[in-house]
C-alpha cells in the first residue's frame, strides 16, 4: 500500500515508516494552512488534516499521514502538544494526540510574543535543527521521550484506528 506522510522532518518520517514498516514512502512538503506556531489543539489538529488531506490531493497514495506541533496555553502554563491524522482515498479521517509537557516561563514567554518553537528551542540549547532530532519534549523530559518517540505513539494510534476501522466496517 503506498502512503505519504506530509513532511520531509526526520523524526516524523521515521515513526510513519517504523509503525507501518513502509520502505517505500512517500515524504512530501504540503502546507498546513495554519500559522507556522499553532497555538491551541484545535489549529495543531487542523493543521495535521490539512497535511494529510494535501498529500492525497498531490500524490497518489493510498493513505496519507499528517503530522504536526504546536502548544497549548493554559492556567498551568504553556504546553506542547502535537497531533497526527491519517487519511485515507475514501475520506476517512483518523486523529491522534501525543504527550505534552509544560514549557519553562522563558520559553512561553518568547512564544506569546510571536516567535516560533523550533527556532526559541534552538537558542535555549545553543544547537541546531532541535525539530529534527529530540524535540522540545526531549530537551524537557531529559530525552526519557524523544519527539521521534512521541510521534511513533501518535502513529501507532493512528494505524490502530485505521486498523480497527477496516476490520469492523
Amino acid at each position: 500500500m503506498k502512503m505519504a506522510v506530509g513532511s520531509f522532518n526526520p523524526a516524523k518520517v521515521e515513526a510513519v515508516r517504523t509503525i507501518f514498516n513502509q520502505d517505500e514512502l512517500v515524504t512530501m512538503k504540503v502546507d498546513s494552512g495554519v500559522s507556522e506556531q499553532p497555538f491551541s489543539d484545535e489549529e495543531t489538529i487542523e493543521g495535521a488534516v490539512n497535511r494529510a488531506k494535501n498529500c492525497l490531493n498531490e500524490s497518489d497514495a493510498e493513505l496519507s499521514i499528517g503530522l504536526e506541533g504546536g502548544v497549548v496555553d493554559t492556567k498551568h502554563g504553556m504546553f506542547v502538544c502535537n497531533w497526527g491524522a491519517l487519511v485515507t482515498r475514501k475520506n476517512e479521517v483518523f486523529i491522534a494526540g501525543g504527550a505534552r509537557v509544560l514549557l519553562p516561563d522563558s520559553i512561553a514567554n518568547r512564544l506569546r510574543a510571536g516567535e516560533e518553537l523550533g527556532p526559541v528551542m534552538d537558542d535555549f540549547t545553543q544547537s541546531n535543527n532541535i525539530r529534527k532530532k529530540e524535540g522540545a519534549i526531549g530537551i524537557f523530559t531529559n530525552n526519557r521521550v524523544t519527539r521521534a518517540e512521541m510521534f511513533q505513539h501518535i502513529v501507532r494510534m493512528l494505524a490502530g484506528q485505521y486498523e480497527y476501522n477496516e476490520r469492523n466496517v
